[in-house]
């Protein structure tokens, strides 16, 4: 027992730690001296101690200058003289060579810090244990630093560590019988002096490690009363055992489960008395080289802490590479010369065209994809047609006639049926397109931004990265003009839906006009321009595709140049345009179910063509006679509709080209400015036009913007999570430390959380919402989705998302009464952001993901849910069956109550109730495991699997947006 050994010189003796003694070192010394050794006094089993040995009954005292159970601690230094003379005569003490003639007198430290080997003993308080075991519990412990420089280790049958390395040795008396005993090797002494008011103190901090303890068989705490056995909880304590001690005489035995269930401190001892028989030489040697460290070296960082340091330097130097990196390029493209060249003058051409749309299957994945193949519909059937530039067309047909995908064929725009035959655009080459600009047929506009900061904005990202920002500006001034819009120019835009004031609809489509007029097209293609307009707005608009076809739109100024510039080629689907509005248009391409009645000149000459096909008779005798004086473009209308089975135009009859036009083409150089375009090298299609970061730089300018102007979304956010926070602390204010108050204080945890979970539903909102801003930006160029994500992060994420839950959070945690101290407010806010970082970009995921904002709210408001089910406050994990078991390692919010659970209870926090008038004082800890089944140390891991979500989420979400969320018609 108490580990002792066998005597190397005699196999039938043992010997044993001090203050320990008989044939197997379990009886207790009674009386005597601890340098008695194994001539020590011992007390004697007692039958009223079934069998023990039993200080308490063996009437053991203690001599004078001795002291604790056992009296193996000295009180002072003449006692230590006496004892070791007496035991060893006038012999010295026979230290290290180094030591010997120097002071080599005995003392007693009485001190916690221990210069050889030490002893103390303590009694054991606690409210808990004392309700189990009413009599007094005392644990002695010998701490032993260095065997070879205590006067003991010369004594006879006495063991001060195993193979003389620093080693604990702790027995646990109860009413004076042992219980258990302990050891722990290799120990290291951390000692620290301050200067207090009552004058120095000292504390010692011993850290050991692979600790063993074995409880004794039918002893009180093992098996002497069954309903209270400790025996596999005291053999099963292990791993690294901590005895600290302070200058107030108390002291803490602390193991991890220990501290799970008597705190964070651990097990406390008071009254606690210490006394070490050491010799001067060795005090004032060991202080002379402590000394000499102290001023020669600092205090070591820890391992945790360099590896986070670490980790932390290399993500901030990445970060300020990719940054560098982006403003070399930045600056690279920036110093780029700009080459000047002519824009316009490009034909389009469209010959044997036919499109067919897949017919929908009702399916599951129709919900995030587009539906299966069954059958197919023709849209259209071998259409062909063409437009020289500086011509302005309308290309007619009633509804479902096939307009709006032949414009966007025309256009390049992505399609999601099969569709056949060539577009080309003479002088170019097949197979190469020019810039082609497409107006869609809804305005999809920023509505915080004025007209001239939303043209600002396409301009800064369509044009090149060489051009200077002046030359920007007064391109969009230029456009302004031409388009009649100065007296808006500074006016913001507003809802195109009319839940916001703005600017009128027809001013809107001639901003969305303007939004490609900025990238200088060689052939402008527009979607109904005239829908939705009153005729005196629709006429306006179409005057200025007129102009821009005539004239070539706009160009950017350059000193020196004296060039001219080449029409546009203008293209426009419209639905019913009344005579004046017809009259304006040089040709006319009219549908009828997917198939070319006409295309040639526009004004008169259609009617001409069908009343000539009228008179020739045949499958023509069924076309409608033309009345003067009627609206031609009603008359084509009439056709299409109550004529389709006509003949459509042969291939060669195409007399676009014949046209003739009023206006000069070419721009008269006098009176006007010298002005150059945009060569087609520098704006090659399907190319960003600025670097990433210029990108993500105007990206935030917009949200900035939209942020600063929208005060209500961002002091929403605010003033609503102030409130939730008043609410909430004041529902839980002021936590106690009962049992009840330990649940409350993990609902309020988990009600944090959920409110979290469900408060990110607004980001999928805000996702839904300015998806189509999205979609039409993307489509034509202007950024990457990878700024646009950042630039979201930044402006969406920060204001409206992590500010928002820090200040909710912040207000209920200190109403609550939770963990008062900055290192564990700020890990917890830390978890929280974190949580809120996942569930902002699972929504984000699911607003990208679900073309329908209602399945994709629905699906986020059932996931909170389940979060709340698998968080483990309404359910015990280990209760669910193991087929549903497994769901919660997909769950962060399980993660983000059990590490902010865990940081809780880790401030130290204790547990002091009554139960049915048992007293209870335990650690938080262990209650929490036992409702909960969180893992005291699963701090840490729960946060790297909150950034594993982050990084998993942020993939998935990038990915979703470069791959799916695209336009697609």
């Amino acid at each position: 027992m108490n580990y002792g050994e066998t005597s190397p010189s005699n196999a039938s003796s043992c010997i044993c730690p001090p203050g320990f003694g008989g044939a197997t070192c379990a009886q207790p010394g009674c009386g005597g001296t601890i340098f008695d050794g194994s001539s020590r006094s011992l007390a004697q089993p007692s039958a009223s101690s079934s069998g023990f040995a039993n200080l308490t009954t063996s009437d053991c005292t203690c001599e004078s200058g001795w002291g604790g159970v056992g009296c193996n601690v000295c009180t002072t230094s003449s006692a230590c003289q006496v004892a070791y003379v007496v035991v060893n005569g006038n012999a010295t003490l026979g230290l290290d060579g180094g030591l010997v003639g120097l002071n080599d007198t005995l003392v007693c430290n009485t001190a916690p810090t221990v210069w050889a080997a030490g002893e103390l003993s303590c009694q054991v308080n606690n409210p808990t244990l004392e309700a189990l075991y009413p009599l007094g519990s005392t644990l002695n412990i010998l701490r032993t630093l260095s065997s070879s420089l205590s006067p003991l280790h010369n004594t006879s049958g006495t063991l001060l560590s195993p193979s003389t390395s620093s080693s604990i040795y702790a027995q646990l008396m109860y009413a004076g019988v042992e219980q258990f005993f302990c050891t722990a090797s290799p120990c290291t002494q951390i000692s620290s002096n301050s200067t207090t008011s009552s004058g120095d103190t000292t504390s010692s901090t011993w850290t050991c490690q692979n600790l063993s303890c074995s409880c004794i068989q039918n002893a009180t705490f093992c098996g002497g009363v069954p309903v209270s056995n400790l025996t596999s909880t005291i053999d099963g304590l292990t791993g690294t055992l901590t005895v600290a001690c302070d200058s107030t005489n108390t002291c803490y035995f602390q193991q991890d489960v220990i501290n799970s269930v008597f705190g964070s401190q651990g097990l406390s001892m008071e009254g606690c008395v210490f006394g070490e028989c050491i010799s001067q030489a060795v005090i004032d040697t060991t202080n002379a080289i402590s000394s000499a460290a102290a001023v020669s070296g600092g205090t070591e960082l820890s391992g945790g802490v360099i590896a986070g340091l670490a980790v932390v330097g290399v993500i901030i130097a990445f970060g300020l590479v990719i940054v560098a990196w982006g403003w070399y390029i930045q600056r690279a493209a920036r110093k780029l010369p700009f080459n000047g060249g002519q824009y316009g003058g490009v034909s389009v051409r469209w010959s044997d065209i036919s499109y067919i749309v897949q017919s929908p299957k009702n399916s599951p994945s129709s919900l995030i994809a587009k539906s299966t193949i069954r059958g197919g519909k023709t849209i259209l059937d071998s259409i062909s047609g063409s437009i020289e530039s500086g011509q302005l067309m309308a290309i007619l047909g009633p509804s479902g006639a096939g307009k709006t995908t032949l414009v966007e064929l025309i256009a390049g725009k992505t399609k999601s049926g099969h569709y056949t035959g060539s577009i080309t655009f003479p002088p170019y080459a097949p197979g190469h397109h020019p810039r082609v600009a497409f107006v869609p047929q809804s305005d999809i506009l920023p509505s915080m931004l004025t007209v001239r900061e939303a043209l600002t904005f396409a301009a800064c990202l369509r044009l090149p990265e060489a051009l200077p920002a002046s030359s920007k500006a007064a391109l969009v001034s230029t456009v302004i003009s031409k388009l009649g819009l100065d007296g808006i120019a500074e006016t913001r835009i507003g809802a195109t839906d009319g839940t916001s004031r703005g600017i009128s609809g027809g001013e809107a489509r001639r901003v969305s006009i303007g939004l490609e007029l900025v990238s200088c097209p060689d052939v402008l293609v527009c979607d109904e321009p005239t829908s939705g307009l009153d005729s005196v707005s629709a006429f306006r608009v179409v005057n200025v595709l007129k102009e821009l076809a005539r004239e070539g739109g706009v160009a950017i100024s350059h000193p020196g140049s004296h060039g001219h510039r080449k029409g546009v080629a203008v293209i426009c689907s419209v639905h019913q345009p009344s005579s004046r509005l017809y009259h304006t248009f040089d040709s006319v391409h009219l549908l009828c179910n997917g198939r070319a009645l006409y295309s040639g000149p526009g004004r008169l000459a259609p009617a001409r063509y069908f009343m000539r096909m009228r008179e020739k008779g045949g499958a023509g005798a069924d076309v409608l006679p033309y009345e003067e004086g009627y609206n031609v473009a009603d008359y084509l209308l009439d056709i299409a509709s109550e004529s389709p089975g006509i003949p459509g135009m042969p291939l060669g009859n195409n007399a676009v080209g014949e046209v003739e036009l009023s206006v000069s083409r070419e721009e008269k150089v006098h009176g006007g400015k010298d002005v150059e375009a945009l060569s087609t090298q520098n704006l090659a299609p399907g190319m960003y036009m600025v670097t990433f970061l210029t990108q993500l730089q105007v990206l935030c300018g917009r949200e900035w913007k939209v942020l600063r102007r929208d005060k209500t979304l961002f002091f929403t956010h605010v003033c609503v999570a102030c409130v939730l926070g008043v609410f909430c602390g004041g529902l839980y204010y002021q936590t106690g430390s009962t049992i009840a108050g330990f649940q409350a204080r993990v609902g309020c945890l988990f009600f944090m959380g959920s409110l979290i979970a469900f408060s990110s539903l607004s980001a999928l909102y805000n996702i839904v919402e300015i998806r189509p801003l999205f979609l039409r930006e993307r489509s034509n160029w202007y950024y990457s989705p990878t700024a646009w994500l950042l630039s979201r992060l930044i402006f969406d994420v920060i204001p409206l998302r992590i500010i928002p839950t820090i200040a909710v959070c912040t207000i209920t945690y200190w109403m609550a009464g939770l963990a008062h101290d900055a290192v564990h407010f700020f890990k917890f806010i830390f978890v929280i952001v974190l949580y809120t970082l996942v569930m902002t970009l699972f929504n984000f995921l699911l607003g990208t993901l679900f073309r329908n904002g209602g399945i994709a709210i629905l699906l986020s408001a059932l996931s909170a849910l389940y979060q709340m089910t698998y968080a483990g406050f309404f359910v015990h994990l280990a209760s669910i069956p193991p087929v549903l078991r497994w769901l919660q390692w997909l769950c962060p919010l399980k993660y983000t109550l059990e590490a902010i659970s865990v940081n809780e209870v880790g401030s130290g926090l204790m547990i002091s109730d009554t139960l049915q008038g048992v007293p209870v004082n335990v650690s938080a800890t262990l209650i929490m495991q036992l409702l909960f089944g969180f893992g005291l140390n699963n701090y840490y891991r729960d946060i790297l699997v909150l950034f594993a979500f982050i990084a998993g989420l942020g993939v998935a979400v990038i990915a979703v947006v470069w791959f799916k969320v695209r336009e697609r018609r």
